[in-house]
């Protein structure tokens, strides 16, 4: 396993071509990052790779630049489709991360002849095939949409020459595993592997030798570390208080940007509504929502339209967001890697930013479990409401199924008693014993 050097070496250094050398200048970098530094030479010398590295270090241009680098000699600028086939496949968990690694490729690839589309699930896939059947080098997809792209005979997987699995630990997941074994039976045995990721499991490690060839292991940061440049706490908070603390968190921090990461759709819509209903500016990004909706409400959070982003785990791979102040877990997460994840939208690039987690009796299993990721023991406090909150929200509940009536009328709880009509009625009716009995008839049964 190698790790990181620590010298400040010059992108040109890296045996990038002139063109691509411009690109990377014009978004502003001088030198590369430890993952990039590292991963750069190996892409480069066609081997097989599985790159750990801390979220928000680059790891997309890791695998972007000498992916470009290596398939300058089939550049062409012809028009002919058949000059375009699909050399290098990358592949990623969620729509908003392919969006976001297409972004970069197109950035980097601008001054070469090297064209590269994203396919993605959520919008018509008609929309997406005219780009397919002019061409392209550089395929971004999520793995159900290229399926669907597949079997509409819209492309073809047999010249691809290198495969990239980002955010691979989540590709690996046994919920990817048929369409990615579906996707390697449609590629050459002769390619190169590249896997990218912030953290890689004992069983992920295991099961990607099925399909890498004496891949290189290339580690830049401890094994599912968090950013140091980013302050974690817990603020322990009953259950029905959580949605007071959270206000009172948005308000006192003073934050144009906060991101709040839920376990379920459902919850994160209700929150943002509910934050809307108290004045704070807020949207939900969740699975229910189409992918027009969801660019939408993720492009307003940027601009500073809206000013919360409630996002359930969807959102915590790929959105890269600058100068993201503060994350909020309302609700921990189901697996303790996502935790890493989640608070890496903050503290990217070296800057600063802070992580709270709002941790009830039900999350403290899940904060165990994350503490145990991490090594280590974050610092908790008792959460206080202020008193002007506990005054305007007496009656806020956390965005839960309640098991009480849904009026919550104490009315509902009464027992049941008759309207003097009722009961006059009642007493006027002759008692059962007294009533003539009926008659008996003989019913024909048919077999």
């Amino acid at each position: 396993m190698e790790h990181a050097a620590t010298d400040n070496i010059p992108f040109s250094s890296l045996g990038l071509d002139l063109q691509i050398l411009r690109a990377i200048e014009e978004q502003g970098y001088t030198t590369p990052t430890p993952i990039q530094a590292q991963a750069i030479p190996h892409v480069l010398a066609n081997r097989d790779l599985m790159a750990m590295a801390q979220t928000g270090t680059g790891k997309t241009a890791a695998f972007t630049l000498p992916l470009l680098q290596r398939l300058l000699p089939h550049a062409s600028t012809s028009a002919s489709p058949a000059r375009h086939p699909v050399r290098a496949l990358i592949l990623a968990p969620t729509r908003e991360l392919a969006i976001q690694v297409g972004e970069s490729v197109e950035a980097y690839s601008r001054h070469v002849p090297l064209r590269s589309t994203v396919v993605f699930g959520g919008v018509d896939i008609k929309t997406q095939k005219p780009a397919l059947l002019k061409g392209v080098e550089i395929l971004v997809a999520t793995p159900g949409r290229l399926l669907d792209h597949v079997e509409s005979r819209n492309l073809m997987l047999n010249q691809v020459q290198i495969l990239i699995l980002d955010e691979a630990d989540r590709m690996l997941d046994m919920g990817f595993m048929p369409d990615l074994k579906r996707i390697l039976t449609l590629l050459p045995r002769q390619r190169q592997t590249l896997l990218f990721s912030a953290t890689f499991s004992d069983e992920i490690k295991k099961l990607a030798q099925d399909f890498l060839v004496q891949p290189v292991m290339v580690e830049t940061a401890r094994r599912n570390a968090a950013q140091e440049t980013v302050k974690q706490s817990v603020l322990l908070v009953e259950h029905d208080k959580k949605l007071n603390v959270l206000v009172d968190l948005i308000r006192s921090r003073g934050v144009n940007q906060v991101l709040v990461f839920t376990r379920t759709k459902l919850t994160a819509a209700q929150l943002a509504r509910m934050l809307n209903r108290d004045g704070i500016a807020a949207d939900a990004i969740h699975g229910d929502k189409s992918q027009l909706e969801r660019i939408k409400a993720l492009d307003a959070f940027k601009s500073g339209a809206t000013s919360v982003l409630v996002a359930t785990d969807v959102a915590a791979r790929g959105l890269d967001i600058d100068q993201l102040p503060l994350v909020i877990n309302y609700e921990l997460p189901p697996h303790a890697e996502d935790y890493v994840h989640r608070i890496g939208r903050t503290g990217r690039a070296g800057a600063s930013g802070e992580a709270i987690s709002l941790v009830d009796d039900s999350d403290a299993r899940r904060l165990k479990d994350v503490e145990k990721l991490l090594k280590r023991e974050l610092p908790r406090e008792q959460a206080a409401v202020s008193s002007a909150l506990r005054s305007s929200h007496r009656h806020a509940a956390t965005p839960v199924h309640s098991k009480k009536s849904a009026a919550g009328d104490d009315w509902f709880m009464k027992p049941y008693e008759p309207s003097p009509v009722s009961a006059k009625k009642a007493e006027e009716r002759p008692a059962a014993r007294d009533e003539k009995p009926k008659k008996q008839i003989a019913a024909l049964l048919r077999k």
